[in-house]
């Protein structure tokens, strides 16, 4: 059985766990979002990041638990996950053309050590202009609709929104791998991943 537990129910994260050869067990926090108040991107993100790993870090001895959180923003103002599809055009209207900031806050935890890291990574996006018909045919498959902005970079009509990206593409996807396995480094050395051999030799 594996020793790390990924606090996420997010399919996004999982797959790029599974791409750095790091065996997960799948184990969502369930805590209350509402009760962390918005404040900067950072800070938020952290916080909520660092709730959703003490939920389950009872629950493993010896484990790493990885925990995370992203939100998009520009501006003041954070586009979270759209509750219809006018929200989900009103967002992705708001982007067109502009510059925004797609913000995660990770948490990991050392339940054999009992110890505690933090870190966050922001990466800008900037958006083409966005055709009103194009952003209603995304809309229309659903895709926008389980994701922060409106948008999925990973998305084969989502990626075509994008113009520019300064920063971690993965972290726009979910998970700022590159980042993540520095910090292992560090702090948790034990729990690096290791690539997969291709040699059929």
């Amino acid at each position: 059985m594996s020793s790390i537990v990924l606090a996420s129910a997010s399919p996004r994260r999982h797959a790029l766990m599974k791409q750095i050869n790091l065996d997960c067990i799948v184990h969502p926090a369930d805590i209350d979002e509402s009760r962390t108040r918005w404040t900067t991107p950072d800070t938020y993100t952290l916080e909520l990041s660092s709730r959703k790993a003490d939920a389950i870090a009872g629950k493993f001895a010896d484990h790493l638990i990885i925990a995370a959180d992203t939100v998009v923003s520009f501006e003041d103002t954070y586009l979270n996950k759209p509750e219809s599809e006018q929200e989900a055009f009103d967002y992705l209207k708001t982007l067109s053309s502009r510059t925004h900031q797609v913000t995660t806050g990770v948490t990991l935890v050392d339940t054999g050590h009992q110890q505690k890291h933090q870190f966050f990574v922001i990466t800008n996006v900037t958006f083409d202009a966005l055709e009103d018909e194009d952003i209603r045919a995304y809309i229309a498959t659903g895709s926008p609709m389980d994701k922060a902005g409106a948008y999925g970079i990973q998305d084969d009509w989502g990626a075509i929104f994008v113009s520019e990206i300064h920063g971690d593409y993965y972290n726009v996807v979910g998970f700022p791998l590159n980042r993540f396995f520095r910090e292992l480094r560090t702090f948790a050395p034990r729990f690096l991943p290791r690539p997969l051999s291709t040699n059929t030799n």
